[in-house]
């Protein structure tokens, strides 16, 4: 078997299973370990999955800061954003996540009837700071400055109190298998706990979010009512969140 075609199968695994157990690939694809490790220390080197003892995970997304992401895929978080907030109905409740496209969606919010926001995030409120409908409550607590949200007791504690309609939740990555997921322990659990008193979860990705894994898992796939991706993704990469029960609106 060619080098090219073992890293194919291996990809094809990783993206099927959400993981690579060396032993068993090896097993399965009738190799060698060594030459399934060394397969899987070319690919890492490459940047398409993560190396772990024993195996490997999808590629951790890269974490810049809020400010850099602003500019990262601006005009598909926009359109992520206006159909994400044709969600909203009157009178509901929405919690919005911190991060640049739950932005998108707090510039794209109705204006022409009346429900309430509520959000751990400053920089997602001060965008609501001349909406002529919106109600806006803002949790407190120790801020993450990575993302710019609350987080901590105090937070939870606030949240713990809502049951919003609808929360539009923030991830860096997503996974049929693994998960939803980010960068930060702390983040991870308030998010977490936000989709655990909501109605609804619904989460907006880019194509670099899907089919990779960040350290700190949040919840599964399987969970979300839905998710917004950018059009033209291959139907192949969808189809296994479809079976899942989530619904895919492409934008």
């Amino acid at each position: 078997m060619l080098t090219s075609q073992r890293k194919d199968l291996i990809l094809d695994m990783l993206r099927r299973e959400g993981q690579i157990i060396a032993k068993r690939a090896a097993e399965q694809f009738s190799l060698s370990e060594d030459t399934i490790r060394r397969d899987l220390r070319d690919l890492a080197a490459e940047g398409l999955l993560r190396r772990v003892h024993g195996g490997a995970l999808p590629a951790s997304p890269e974490l810049p800061d809020f400010t850099a992401r602003r500019s990262v895929s601006s005009d598909v978080k926009a359109r992520l954003g206006v159909q994400a907030a044709g969600l909203i109905r009157p009178g509901q409740t929405v919690f919005l996540d911190g991060g640049t496209s739950t932005a998108a969606i707090a510039q794209a919010l109705p204006r022409d009837f009346a429900f309430t926001v509520a959000t751990h995030s400053p920089t997602i409120a001060g965008e609501l700071e001349h909406h002529p409908t919106a109600e806006v409550i803002l949790i407190g607590g120790r801020l993450y400055k990575h993302s710019m949200v609350a987080t901590g007791a105090a937070a939870i504690e606030q949240i713990a109190r809502m049951r919003p309609d609808l929360f539009f939740l923030g991830v860096t990555a997503a996974h049929p298998a693994r998960g939803l997921s980010t960068g930060d322990f702390e983040e991870a659990a308030i998010k977490r706990h936000i989709a655990a008193c909501s109605a609804e979860t619904v989460t907006l990705l880019t194509a670099d979010k899907l089919d990779a894994a960040s350290p700190h898992a949040i919840m599964s796939a399987s969970a979300l009512s839905c998710m917004i991706v950018q059009d033209g993704i291959p139907e192949e990469r969808l189809t296994p969140y479809r079976a899942l029960g989530v619904t895919v609106i492409e934008a």
